[in-house]
């Protein structure tokens, strides 16, 4: 068994760091053997996603290096480690990037997403920026994918798609009618704006960037406000539009979570779903306690609810491939990963094997 956990009889390229912000180069490893309760999957696509980027830059204290990243991906089914009950070798599957134990208190109230016990392919472990890669705690964390569902719309629904369901829809209980405010159009940014516009919602779209505004735009956007030429955000979005019943912070930000915070109507709904980069900062809590305002964290969605995000797809009411703006292969990991602390690439990436 060499550094990573992973052990086997042949070898696979994958995408390797060795050190936090140091070059990646793709490379040859040993291939991934199932342990009781995992399934090995041959990577089919996998998202380019900005918690990879962060990963690499040594923010996540669950990485070890050296590691490979990647945590929101698609794959078949190649090995079935024992105990294992709910798949087999062939089946097409996606994963949550937290798979939970299925054991603990919150996994046994239906929210492994919080799990005591979490493993994150990509951060706890070795992730899908590779021919392969493992999935813990299978029987908890597989979900089948649809045969009318494509390979890249699929491994979005891995990370962005789900978080922004979880954020917009199941805590921020966004309704028809009601108005969302997202703030950062970056990739999980843009699927909250497709969660609001599949609800039926007046969409409000956040950002510095003209290319991301253009993209929020194509996918729903009600409103597209560029936040370099305003300057109090949140009584522009009180003179447009009443202020938002929900308003989602995508980005992660003092200066985002607090605009987030001011543009909500009494009664509103902040969701807090982008990282902070330092585990506290300032927040508008006299505004809250005044307003009677709902603060809420999202970290994902729990594996046993994406048959939900699949639904919502079969009815033609989201399609997760319109935010697909580049199509890469593993090869082109080593560059595209770093360049993504520029900003530059409105839409998402996805790498397909």
């Amino acid at each position: 068994m060499d550094d990573s956990g992973l052990e086997g009889t042949g070898f696979m390229r994958a995408a390797v760091y060795e050190r936090f912000g140091g070059p990646i180069e793709v490379t040859d490893v040993a291939d991934p053997v199932a342990a009781p309760g995992e399934v090995v999957v041959e990577i089919l696509a996998v998202g380019l996603c900005r918690s990879d980027y962060h990963g690499w830059h040594g923010t996540d204290p669950d990485i070890v290096c050296p590691h490979v990243g990647g945590h929101e991906f698609v794959g078949r089914v190649v090995s079935v480690g024992a105990g294992v009950r709910r798949c087999r070798e062939g089946d097409r599957v996606v994963a949550p990037f937290v798979c939970g134990c299925g054991v603990c208190e919150p996994c046994r109230q239906g929210q492994h997403q919080v799990c005591r016990d979490q493993e994150q392919p990509g951060f706890t472990r070795w992730g899908a920026f590779a021919q392969y890669t493992t999935i813990p705690y299978a029987d908890h964390n597989v979900v089948p994918v649809p045969p009318s569902v494509s390979d890249e719309a699929a491994a979005l629904v891995g990370c962005r798609v789900s978080t922004a369901y979880r954020g917009v829809i199941e805590r921020g209980r966004l309704a028809a009618g009601e108005v969302l405010c997202v703030y950062g159009c970056g990739g999980v940014g843009l699927a909250a704006v497709a969660m609001g516009r599949a609800m039926g919602a007046t969409v409000v779209a956040i950002d510095i960037s003209h290319a991301a505004l253009s993209f929020a735009g194509r996918l729903g956007a009600d409103y597209a406000l560029d936040a370099t030429g305003i300057d109090d955000v949140a009584t522009t979005i009180h003179d447009l539009v009443g202020g938002a019943h929900v308003s989602v912070d995508c980005l992660g930000n003092v200066s985002t979570a607090r605009n987030s915070v001011m543009s909500l109507r009494p009664l509103g709904r902040h969701v807090q779903i982008g990282l902070f980069p330092s585990a506290s900062a300032d927040f508008p809590v006299s505004r809250v306690i005044r307003d009677e305002l709902e603060v809420i964290g999202v970290h994902g969605l729990s594996a046993s609810r994406f048959e939900k995000v699949f639904a919502l797809m079969a009815a033609g009411r989201l399609d997760p491939s319109a935010m697909v703006s580049r199509r890469l292969r593993l090869d082109d990991v080593p560059q595209a990963l770093p360049a993504m602390g520029t900003f530059t690439s409105p839409g998402i990436s996805v790498v397909t094997l």
